[in-house]
């Protein structure tokens, strides 16, 4: 990772300087004491795996193996057939002994199609011939197809193939806001991934800022995330990331829904059958952008969820 600076010429805009509320919200016991102060943890190698090609909204993957075939953990196994798509990359190493409908989670017990590898416990990964690059030099669309070409989706729930939302539109960005709010009970995967990788989540939120070119860059945390916030600073103050603050903001449920955010840092509104891009702004996931760290530095597509 480069500790040296990126340009980020523009001042922050007094629009982003103070808060505002929504209608309604509920403050709920947050229920996080455990998970919070728990590390992250492998959860192993499964005997299978079944990975459905629809793990995205848009159009689902098209398969390109076959029952029979050995594949390495990274390596596509299905590619996106169009914009509105993206690749799935295997998450082990193993062979392939189906492709077939299974059960995926979905609230009404859906099948879709999907892949199966009975795994080999060797999790041996198919390294890239990729040259790295420097993203500061790199144009945006070229880092966008990199984005698309390791599978990146949100993070944060919608599974919107990210380069899509990142580089098809034709509105000027005022405003790029990475969310880190956990306004749901029980929940701390962001809080966990702001204490242990607050160097990579910074890096992949100036690779952002690199790509949209925005005025502005909030990263928004809750209330009860200090020590999240703690390292999320240091991280930032490390690389001397100017143009990208971090905001805290009360824990009212549901002010980590996207709208309700940005609503909450700008008192704009979303128009109801609208994007948050057609007013200025671009909202993503603190998960989505160790990601996309991941894909531009590490040269790793998504095959699990930090």
């Amino acid at each position: 990772m480069t500790n040296s600076s990126a340009s980020f010429p523009r001042p922050q805009p007094a629009l982003f300087n103070r808060l505002h509320t929504f209608h309604g919200g509920l403050q709920l016991p947050g229920h996080r004491d455990v998970t919070a102060a728990t590390p992250i943890a492998a959860a192993g190698i499964p005997p299978l795996l079944i990975l459905p090609l629809q793990q995205h909204i848009g159009e689902p993957a098209e398969c390109r193996v076959k029952a029979g075939d050995y594949v390495h953990k990274g390596q596509i196994i299905a590619t996106a057939p169009g914009p509105v798509s993206v690749p799935v990359h295997a998450s082990s190493s193993g062979t392939v002994i189906a492709v077939e409908e299974r059960p995926v989670p979905h609230p009404s017990g859906l099948q879709a199609d999907c892949v199966v590898i009975e795994t080999d416990g060797r999790d041996s990964y198919q390294q890239t011939d990729r040259t790295a690059i420097d993203y500061r030099h790199t144009e945006p669309a070229s880092l966008c197809e990199l984005i698309q070409q390791a599978g990146i989706v949100g993070l944060g729930g919608a599974g919107f193939p990210t380069s899509m939302k990142l580089c098809t539109r034709s509105q000027r960005i005022e405003l790029l806001v990475i969310n880190a709010v956990e306004c749901e009970p029980y929940i701390s995967c962001d809080n966990r991934l702001l204490q242990e990788r607050a160097a990579a989540v910074v890096e992949g939120v100036r690779i952002l800022f690199h790509i949209v070119q925005p005025d502005a860059c909030i990263i928004a945390v809750e209330d009860h995330m200090p020590q999240a916030e703690q390292a999320l600073r240091a991280a930032l103050d490390a690389v001397n990331a100017a143009g990208i603050t971090v905001t805290r903001i009360p824990d009212i449920y549901p002010s980590g829904g996207e709208r309700q955010l940005i609503r909450i840092l700008t008192g704009r509104e979303v128009p109801s059958q609208g994007f948050p891009a057609d007013i200025g702004i671009i909202c993503q996931n603190v998960g989505t952008a160790a990601a996309v760290y991941d894909a531009i530095v590490k040269q790793q597509p998504l095959y699990h969820a930090s």
